[in-house]
Order: structure tokens, then sequence, then C-alpha cells
């Protein structure tokens, strides 16, 4: 069921962007800065051969630039989920319908179910589901029998009480060819026997969320071991300044939906 992704969703910060989630402790984010960086990644994007569309900010939900959180998009199939932060579940109903114009009959996440889709890891035709503090195990199971109706594999693998982990995809990222690329608290998961395990250093964990778009990887800035790394193993990486995002609990494959 490898394709080539041809289309992406994103939205822009808004105004109340500031007034998002966050753990990271790093200062409030600088809009005109974010709104540089979204800019850059959706041009990225569109270099790795898509076509690209942008939502317009809403200001009612601070977090909704973080778009792949509200939905598990494949080629074949879509399912919207029910993030697991109160003050982000409406964010569901603008990319259901941003969504209806390619899928018909999106199935849902029902309560008391939750899925973030940064805890969804597309690995080929298996689905890594993270169970985590906003994906719950019910949600798991949910999302698990809808993308077996549609000719995927899943497991499970639970990240709470890992720390610094808030998503599964926040510790790892899927590269094709076999190749993942792994924070160092997931070094010693059974689930990557099968797969060739890149992990980044300890000073570098940041780095192990990035995403392969076609024939690129959307790699973070400033991260110059793990750069250097996939560099060496063939990798064409386009390197974007993440720094805003960062601040928000953000990484790239936040930024956008891709199918």
């Amino acid at each position: 069921m490898t394709s080539r992704f041809t289309r992406g969703i994103t939205r822009l910060p808004g105004e109340s962007f500031s007034a998002g989630i966050t753990t990271a402790g790093l200062g409030a984010p600088h809009l005109p800065r974010a709104l540089e960086q979204h800019a850059a990644y959706c041009k990225a994007l569109a270099q790795c051969g898509m076509q690209v569309t942008v939502l317009d900010a809403d200001e009612r939900f601070p977090d909704s630039t973080f778009v792949e959180d509200t939905a598990v998009v494949t080629p074949q199939t879509a399912v919207i989920t029910r993030p697991g932060a109160d003050s982000r579940k409406g964010e569901t109903e603008a990319i259901h319908t941003a969504l209806s114009t390619h899928y018909a009959g999106i199935p849902t996440i029902e309560a008391p179910g939750t899925v973030d889709g940064g805890d969804i890891c597309q690995a080929g035709d298996h689905f890594f589901i993270g169970v985590s503090a906003r994906t719950n195990p019910e949600g798991a199971r949910q999302l698990a029998a809808h993308l077996q109706d549609a000719g995927f594999t899943t497991s499970e693998m639970d990240i709470r009480g890992m720390g610094g982990l808030l998503h599964l995809k926040s510790g790892m990222s899927y590269l094709g060819n076999g190749t993942m690329l792994i924070d160092p608290v997931l070094a010693d998961q059974p689930d990557f026997e099968d797969y060739r395990v890149l992990t980044v250093t300890e000073d570098e964990r940041y780095a192990a969320n990035c995403i392969r778009v076609n024939d690129f990887v959307l790699f973070a800035a400033s991260y110059p071991q793990a750069a250097a790394m996939l560099s060496a193993e063939g990798f064409d990486l386009l390197l974007l300044d993440m720094s805003e995002f960062r601040k928000m609990d953000g990484g790239l494959s936040c930024l956008s939906l891709r199918f």
C-alpha cells in the first residue's frame, strides 16, 4: 500500500497561538517568525511534489495549526480522531469538512475513546498506535479496527511514563526502506526488531520527529549529528527551522495531514 503523497492540509497559526498547550518551558512563540516558518514548511511540502491546502487560522483553537492530531489519513482511508485534550476536540469539525472533499464516509473515533494523530506512525502497511496521555486504550482499539478494515495491520505501544514523549511520534519516525529514526528512550522496544534502527543522541531528542515525504526527509534544523547521520545513510534532507513550534510542543509531523 506504499504510495507517494500528492496532497497535504495545513493550517496557519493564529494570534491565539501562544495560548495553546505546552510543557516545553521555552517561552512564548513569536507569531511573525512562526508564520515565516510555516510558509517555509508548506513550500517544502510543495517541493516534495504535494499540492498543499492551507486553511485559515482558527482563533477559537490555539493549537489548531497542529492539524495532524485531528485525523489519520492514508491514500485509501481517513479516520477523524477525538483529541485527548478537551480544548482541542472542536478542531475536528473543520478537518472533517476539508477531508470530505477527498474521502467518502469518514469514520470517527467515538467517546470515551481519544486519539491524537501524533500518536500514530505508519510504516508501510503497518501502523504503530501509541497509548499515551492523549490516546487512550479505547481510542487505540477503535482506530485499530478502522485501519484493519482498510487492510492495514496494527500494533500498540504504551508510552505512558516514558519521559519527554508527549506523543509516540515525538520519539520515532519511519523513513521508508525498513528504517526507523528513534529517541533513545525507545531504543529497547521489541516492536522494532524487524527494522533497521537509527538512534538520535540524548541532546538531539527533538530530531527524532521528522517526516519522509516522497524523495525527501523534512528535518528540523540545528541538530547536526542526526542530520549528518541521515545524510550519510543517503537521505536527502530539507532542513527547516521549527523553533516557534517547538515552544508549543510541536514537531514537523504535527503541522500537516499528508495523503
